[in-house]
């Protein structure tokens, strides 16, 4: 073989490697890293950036869950200061891999708490402190959140609304503790022909 034959195949090899490389590298620009700071129970925020955490949902800030003595109390609070703590107890820069963005522009991505570390979402999911969203999911937090319910984690240890039904009830004007027990949107009050006259106006 004479040496231009063997500089073609040379470049052939070497080719895909730096194609591979080169990819590789663009994905890993695209990565989010450094110190989180906590915005709400399934939010973060990294260098000016905002997170939604992928594939899960935590109760609103303003939302009320019911605990094991069936006593309200801030969950969506509560998630938070749980997102917080670990966050602190693991000083850690946080590794965020995009995977889309959201109606409000935020970017939503899978988060890892150092590099190996835990899936910040999965820990959530884990701990009860969120739910496995399974409209964005596919179910991959689905097993972690079938072992928070057996072991009456966090929410699981009393009554909720699914954060999403919750928001629902919101956005129909509902109140925030009503929306938080009841999640059906609010009713006309009045008297039965007031009501009927503002359903079939003249």
């Amino acid at each position: 073989m004479n040496r231009q034959n063997s500089a073609k195949l040379g470049t052939r090899f070497i080719a895909p490697i730096l194609i591979c490389l080169v990819s590789a590298a663009s994905a890993f620009a695209d990565d989010l890293v450094g110190r989180a700071t906590v915005i709400d129970g399934d939010t973060i925020e990294i260098h000016g950036e905002l997170i939604r955490l992928w594939g899960i949902d935590a109760p609103e800030s303003d939302q009320l869950c019911r605990n094991s003595d069936s006593d309200l109390y801030p969950c969506g609070r509560q998630s938070a200061a749980s997102l917080s703590a670990i966050l602190y107890a693991i000083p850690r820069p946080v590794t965020c891999t995009p995977k889309d963005k959201d109606q409000y522009g935020r970017t939503v991505a899978v988060c890892l708490l150092g590099v190996p570390g835990p899936d910040l979402g999965q820990w959530l999911v884990s701990n009860g402190h969120a739910l496995d969203w399974p409209k964005y999911s596919q179910g991959r937090y689905e097993e972690a959140q079938r072992r928070a319910e057996k072991a009456e984690r966090g929410m699981w240890a009393g009554s909720f609304v699914e954060p999403w039904r919750y928001r629902e009830c919101i956005r129909a004007g509902g109140r925030p503790a009503a929306c938080s027990d009841n999640p059906e949107p609010p009713q006309p009050t009045g008297s039965p022909d007031q009501v009927s006259a503002r359903k079939n106006p003249l």
